[in-house]
């Protein structure tokens, strides 16, 4: 009886101690998500507060206390900022021919150079792998002078080549050596068996690379496309930097200039022009998020 009364004593003390761990699960979860959520809400005003002030009247947009809902609301504010004296539909056309050349050229040279690094064997493989990641360290800046010499050279300057072909390898963007890296590794990550099942076909390693490796590679490719395409349509630098003539301005070159242009006065029309140019790359991101988060979760995982 002593032994039962014993047990029967402990049983409360062990369901407390679950009880009480539990609880602590629960205020830990409910602290976590209340610090992402203040991170969140965080960055989300100030693309709030833009889409508030590009609906406002001109004068109001700094209105204590702040006015996040406009009254009245002014859907004209985008038809005067993108049909104004600066044309804005042709810097986004501008900036539209810019990003898909970048993203395709980038896609289709990267993914070829990485899947010659995992798949293919040849002397100094790796080594050249480790100086192509070398490069990773070098600041863009520092290559600014000799490819404006080399364009130059080229008879580039003032068109969208310059914007263009250094992005295939990395001169000007993040990508070229980031995105040789992150094919290389998810294509470890694919089966050999599928490699040897299509050269027994009687495909080539290009075949293998076209058919077999780029159909399966979805959340990489997600990865690199979005990289991409943010890389070169927020790009000012390298516009500024090549482009001469008002009718090749891209969207970020155009804004700025819109800006200077207004001394900084319009900003319900300022606000309105920045919202379209950001709406693009959201809607882009929303669409192949999951497979963006794959790609990123993905990468590294077969690091051999």
């Amino acid at each position: 009886m002593a032994v039962l009364t014993q047990v029967e004593k402990q049983e409360p003390r062990g369901t407390s101690l679950w009880l009480s761990k539990r609880v602590r699960e629960r205020v830990g979860h409910l602290v976590l998500h209340l610090v992402l959520i203040g991170v969140g809400v965080t960055f989300l005003v100030p693309f709030v507060w833009m889409i508030s002030t590009s609906l406002k009247q001109s004068g109001t947009e700094f209105v204590n206390p702040p006015q996040w809902i406009p009254n009245p609301i002014m859907w004209t504010n985008y038809k005067e900022a993108l049909l104004a004296d600066v044309p804005f539909l042709t810097y986004m056309k501008n900036t539209l021919i810019i990003a898909v050349a970048v993203t395709v050229g980038d896609v289709l040279v990267t993914s070829l150079s990485a899947y010659s690094f995992a798949r293919l064997r040849w002397p100094g493989r790796n080594i050249l792998f480790i100086c192509v990641l070398a490069t990773l360290m070098l600041p863009n800046i520092v290559t600014v002078i000799p490819t404006f010499l080399m364009m130059r050279y080229l008879g580039w300057i003032d068109t969208f080549l310059p914007l263009i072909v250094p992005a295939w390898g990395g001169v000007s963007t993040l990508g070229g050596a980031f995105s040789i890296f992150l094919f290389r590794q998810f294509f470890l990550t694919i089966p050999r068996d599928l490699d040897e099942a299509a050269r027994v076909d009687g495909a080539t390693p290009l075949r293998v690379w076209w058919s077999v490796m780029l159909p399966l590679s979805g959340p990489v490719l997600a990865t690199v496309v979005i990289f991409d395409v943010l890389n070169s349509w927020n790009d000012f630098f390298n516009p500024l930097i090549y482009l001469d003539s008002q009718s090749n301005f891209t969207m970020a070159l155009g804004l700025g200039q819109y800006v200077i242009g207004h001394s900084g006065t319009l900003y319900n029309l300022e606000m309105a022009a920045a919202t379209v140019m950001t709406i693009p790359v959201l809607v882009l991101f929303f669409v192949a998020q999951r497979s963006f988060i794959g790609g990123i979760a993905t990468t590294g995982l077969a690091a051999r």
